[in-house]
């Protein structure tokens, strides 16, 4: 069984741990990839998530070979096996030590931004990977746990090798794992999307696990949305007072969970704007490629949506579009009342010439330095619309914006150009009529 990615593998791995629901839980995730699968976990069980920084010790002309772990609060984990076997002086593990404790704090501090960590001792903890190889990490994590005074320590990914598992039982009181294939390859070999989770990611996930704990909303409900005869799974966030409504058409392979489109969503509501992220796809609609390139099809469903938040919200409504979602934007945007628009890595260049030239909401393109083709692709749709337009370059950034800051970097772009066009000139902003 492969997982569509790690949203789904998260939420097939809370099914397997329900009967943990209701008992003195904390989950901790595993950077990077562990966190989204640890954010399913924790929603669905309730519980509060938090970041397991471990950094193993490894023997210096060996640093494949672990001598031990460490955590924070000064836990460390020593493996005297390997001690005895290499003869490591003290004044060796000292310094690998400091080294690795260096880098664990200034991790601690990007991904935790200034929380607490949470309480452990004689708490239940389940520790979660997005998957397993060797079983290295997950064992050194396991024994901090333990050394943090955990009362149960319960280790739960989705896939690991079988000869994995029984080694993991042994510092654990439980594993969980729902796929444990003799013929393993590769831990992304069982996902259908295995992209790069980058620390923006980490810390927006993180921050919004956090919210509820720090009397913020909490997660955004699920919904549905009609919309040209069906209806749409979607995400509606809804700050008090929110002088406008953004919409969020995503590209090809991604929808409504979309961890870099919940972060700049996240984002664009610390800024107190509303925002609905959407599948303009259904599940079944999904499986015929062609759909995700029917922008037509796509800017008729994202139209559909924003006069159903308008209805809802009394808001006016701008759209963000990455990939071929942007040029559903455009489309959309070619006959319909829409404030502003924000392509991220987009393909504005899929939108048909007519509605370029149509377009007059001011409109900002957002690519990475790196990304070459779909740069040289957003400079020519540039040429091509006759509205207010500019197009951001943000250094060093790749398609997928993985790169420290530059996640955030967009999100502040996009805030800074929605903000700044919340009217039309002659307009007044619309909202919610008071209950």
């Amino acid at each position: 069984m492969r997982f569509d990615d790690r949203v789904d593998a998260g939420r097939r791995l809370a099914q397997a741990l329900t009967d943990l629901r209701g008992e003195d839980v904390v989950v901790l995730g595993l950077p990077r990839g562990g966190i989204p699968v640890a954010y399913q976990v924790a929603h669905r069980l309730d519980a509060p998530l938090d970041v397991l920084v471990v950094r193993k010790l490894g023997v210096p002309w060996q640093p494949e070979l672990a001598f031990g772990a460490i955590g924070e609060h000064g836990v460390r984990v020593l493996n005297d096996d390997v001690l005895a076997s290499t003869g490591l002086d003290p004044a060796e593990q000292d310094a690998v030590e400091q080294a690795e404790r260096a880098e664990l704090e200034r991790r601690v501090r990007a991904y935790r931004s200034g929380r607490p960590p949470a309480r452990l001792r004689g708490r239940t903890v389940v520790v979660v990977d997005d998957g397993l190889a060797t079983g290295a990490t997950a064992l050194a994590a396991c024994r901090v746990v333990r050394g943090q005074g955990a009362a149960r320590v319960v280790l739960a990914v989705p896939v690991a090798p079988d000869r994995t598992v029984p080694r993991l039982r042994e510092v654990t009181d439980e594993v969980v794992c729902l796929e444990t294939p003799g013929a393993f390859g590769s831990v992304g070999a069982w996902y259908r999307n295995f992209d790069q989770t980058g620390d923006a990611e980490v810390t927006a996930l993180l921050a919004r696990a956090a919210r509820p704990a720090a009397g913020e909303p909490p997660a955004d409900p699920e919904l549905e949305v009609p919309a040209d005869g069906v209806r749409l799974a979607a995400l509606l966030a809804l700050p008090e007072a929110a002088p406008a409504a953004v919409a969020f058409a995503h590209g090809s392979g991604s929808g409504r969970h979309s961890p870099r489109n919940r972060f700049v969503a996240a984002e664009l509501q610390r800024a107190g704007l509303a925002t609905l992220l959407l599948d303009l796809l259904t599940e079944e609609e999904e499986t015929d490629r062609s759909n995700v390139f029917d922008t037509v099809l796509l800017a008729r469903r994202l139209r559909a949506a924003a006069d159903w938040l308008r209805r809802e919200t009394g808001l006016a409504v701008s759209y963000f579009g990455a990939s071929t979602g942007a040029a559903a934007c455009l489309e959309a945007a070619a006959d319909d009342d829409i404030l502003a628009i924000v392509s991220r890595g987009g393909r504005p260049d899929l939108a048909s010439p007519a509605a370029l030239a149509a377009v007059r909401a001011p409109t900002l393109l957002v690519v990475g330095s790196l990304d070459t083709q779909v740069l040289s692709l957003n400079r020519l749709t540039a040429d091509r619309l006759h509205c207010e337009h500019r197009l951001a370059v943000v250094p060093g950034a790749t398609h997928l914006f993985t790169e420290p800051g530059t996640l955030e970097t967009v999100a502040s772009l996009a805030c800074d150009w929605f903000t700044a066009h919340l009217t039309r000139p002659g307009t007044a902003v619309r909202h919610p009529s008071p209950a």
